[in-house]
């Protein structure tokens, strides 16, 4: 399996990769029952990490940070990586889902609420014939004790399952998965707001909004009050600070190219 690429956006590491690559990953993470996490980043991602230096390391630290949204494509685009494609995480899910059932591996869905698990679980199990949803559960929405970590990761190890879905929302789901790793023997897979998607309960902006980069403003619409803050306050900061990054980039490169035009000829 070739090496990743990879990128900082605001010091952020971005990795190259599709949903096949990602799929592939999985598959033989799991197989080899690597304890790992998988985070699917967007601008909220980006900008948390960048305002909480703390939950940027956790992020860094995940083995594979797909570009979940479309301004971290154009992104990684403009600092070389000319082909990058979204890898969002809704879609990741699916993807992962087909590939599961494929290979009889069972999966494990973990967040949301005991009637969105229901559910979402009945709708996989439609879309995709034989996959094999081994274990679900719905924890409080408190923070957890230790004890309580230490049961779920017993259930999530009794069901069985190699990969783990995780649906808790940005930042409690990838500092859930950051602690859970080297103690979960699983792959987990954080996948924001796929739970409440694919079971119906919230409703996904139609497909050519998001290719023009416009699912933001679906969601907002949808949800104003919760996602105000999200979209007003950190969609603009983004813009201007990746704005200087690459400004400082191309500068840096003319820098480079006119010192090494102006080095004498041997």
């Amino acid at each position: 399996m070739a090496s990743l690429s990879s990128r900082l956006i605001l010091n952020t590491r971005l990795d190259a990769t599709s949903y096949e690559d990602a799929c592939d990953r999985i598959a033989a993470w799991a197989t080899a029952k690597q304890s790992c996490y998988i985070v699917a980043a967007n601008v909220h991602v980006v900008m948390t990490g960048y305002w909480q230096r703390s939950f940027q390391q956790v992020v860094n630290q995940a083995a594979l940070v797909t570009p979940d949204g479309m301004p971290l494509v154009i992104g990684l685009r403009l600092l070389g990586i000319k082909r990058q494609t979204r890898v969002y995480g809704p879609d990741l899910m699916l993807a992962w889902c087909e590939r599961a059932a494929q290979m009889g591996m069972p999966i494990y869905l973990y967040g949301g609420t005991a009637s969105m698990l229901d559910t979402l679980q009945h709708k996989l199990e439609q879309h995709f014939p034989g996959l094999t949803i081994a274990g679900t559960h719905a924890p409080p929405f408190r923070p957890l004790t230790p004890d309580e970590e230490i049961l779920d990761r017993d259930r999530i190890h009794a069901s069985g399952a190699p990969v783990v879905f995780v649906g808790l929302g940005c930042p409690k789901q990838e500092e859930w998965m950051a602690r859970q790793q080297d103690k979960l023997q699983a792959v987990m897979i954080g996948v924001g707001a796929a739970f409440s998607f694919h079971s119906g309960e919230v409703s996904q902006a139609p497909r050519w909004m998001m290719a023009w980069g416009l699912e933001w403003l679906y969601r907002l619409l949808m949800e104003p009050n919760r996602l105000w803050q999200r979209y007003l306050v950190n969609n603009p900061a983004f813009l201007m600070l990746f704005g200087w990054q690459l400004l400082q980039s191309w500068r840096s490169r003319s820098t480079a190219a006119y010192r090494s035009k102006s080095q004498p000829q041997r």
